[in-house]
């Protein structure tokens, strides 16, 4: 198996424990009543929880294209050391991007965002291989 495909299982791992930090932490906040009715009101989160929340949405934002430039260049069998350093550094990054996030340390957690997100342009240049 690739190191982009195993960096996507990964990925794909870490993408349940961003869900399940947030969702404990949204729990915790809102309740069991609350998380298991209807929802009709929004109890809004704050502090940690609201934190988690954001980077579990972040999570996947980003996620979609970091696995698509996978699954492409994996499948046009275009994968080189630049992808695969592409997806390590994004899975990396994304594993820093959680505790950073809910520490709440600003501009560190842009830094490591944009590192993501370099992750996933070195994949995608996987795209423009001569085969």
């Amino acid at each position: 198996m690739s190191v982009e495909l195993k960096m996507l299982g990964w990925s794909t791992a870490l993408g349940l424990v961003y869900l399940l930090f947030a969702t404990l932490l949204s729990l915790t906040q809102r309740g069991m009543a609350w998380n298991a009715g209807n929802r009709d009101e929004l109890i809004p989160l704050t502090g940690l929880a609201a934190r988690a929340d954001r980077a579990s949405r972040n999570f996947l934002e980003t996620f979609v294209f970091f696995a698509a430039a996978v699954l492409v260049v994996v499948l046009g069998q275009c994968t080189n050391t630049q992808t695969a350093l592409g997806a390590q550094l994004y899975f990396w990054t994304r594993v820093i991007y959680l505790p950073v996030y809910a520490i709440g340390i600003p501009y560190l957690r842009t830094l490591v965002w944009a590192a993501s997100v370099v992750g996933i342009v070195m994949v995608l240049s996987g795209v423009f291989c001569t085969r």
